[in-house]
């Protein structure tokens, strides 16, 4: 069973944070989760790591303001201070051996900024990367599957109701109400096929997801451009996977994040959404195992 634990950052936030596998492990997977998400959107993942690698330290946790983490003042709902919590949770729960970093949606976008504003700590501890339905140029390629006129109505109308929620505090969203927009939840995010208990997971998470951190987040996920660090990331093994059918970051995205990271093996999964740790879990942990196994087979007590 995982070890759950808490860490508590310089402003006072609390993260909910589950680690299992020895303590001095000389390779950590940390599992990062997109927005409105938590920790739990990995299940399928987690236990294959742990099943399969038992030697690696995994790590997960949730991020400020969501899941069973607290909620944080409103100007700390960005990009920039999420990199900053992963450089605070590696110290505090994997502060020796390297690191493969894997991020979904917001969590891979949170691995870019961890990068660009630690580039000394990056550098020392991060050994390998896996991106799944994520970008490096925040709403550049978003159309939501629809006509780009229509696609820029619907930006605009999401970006103006996210600022109102932003400032709704730590309230969160009304079951009934989530229960009401499944439909519309399992629209954006899956592609052809939905497992039930999945959209039940997802909108349990979005329950646990405090408004301001919903609306708050928007702003510089859509405004975030971090190809130019990942051009400086060449060198690392590295993985990115897309659904075909992904309405919020579409195979463009990750297009261009092998473009930046040429040595990146890149996956398309036909019929997929964005949840593909969901909808196509062989895939992720095939790509997950594949990196792993590049940094295991590097390490000095491997080639002993």
């Amino acid at each position: 069973m995982p070890e759950r634990i808490e860490v508590r950052l310089p402003d006072d936030v609390r993260l909910h944070v589950e680690t299992s596998g020895p303590a001095d492990a000389e390779v950590t997977a940390v599992l990062l989760h997109g927005w409105t998400l938590d920790g739990r959107s990995w299940h399928r993942q987690l236990a294959a790591l742990r099943e399969t690698y038992p030697t690696v330290r995994v790590v997960s946790y949730d991020a400020r303001g969501h899941g069973r983490s607290s909620c944080m003042t409103l100007p700390t709902a960005t990009l920039a201070q999420l990199g900053d919590d992963l450089a605070a949770v590696l110290d505090a729960v994997a502060p020796a051996g390297r690191v493969v970093l894997v991020g979904h949606s917001m969590g891979g976008m949170t691995i870019m900024e961890y990068a660009h504003r630690h580039p000394d700590h990056f550098a020392r501890r991060t050994a390998g990367l896996v991106f799944v339905s994520t970008t490096a140029e925040g709403h550049t390629h978003t159309v939501y599957g629809l006509s780009p006129r229509i696609a820029r109505i619907i930006r605009l109308a999401e970006t103006t109701g996210a600022g109102v929620l932003a400032r709704c505090g730590s309230w969160r969203p009304p079951q009934a109400l989530l229960r009401a927009l499944r439909p519309s939840i399992r629209w954006m995010l899956f592609g052809e096929r939905c497992d039930p208990v999945d959209i039940r997971l997802v909108t349990s998470a979005v329950a646990h997801a405090s408004l301001r951190s919903i609306g708050g987040f928007r702003a510089s996920i859509g405004t975030q451009h971090r190809l130019a660090t990942l051009a400086a990331l060449a060198h690392l093994p590295a993985a990115a996977l897309v659904g075909d059918r992904d309405r919020l970051t579409p195979p463009p995205c990750a297009e261009s994040i092998a473009a930046a990271l040429p040595a990146t093996e890149l996956t398309v999964c036909p019929g997929a959404g964005h949840m593909l740790m969901m909808e196509r879990p062989e895939e992720v942990n095939a790509a997950l195992s594949g990196v792993l196994r590049r940094v295991l087979d590097a390490s000095p007590a491997h080639r002993c």
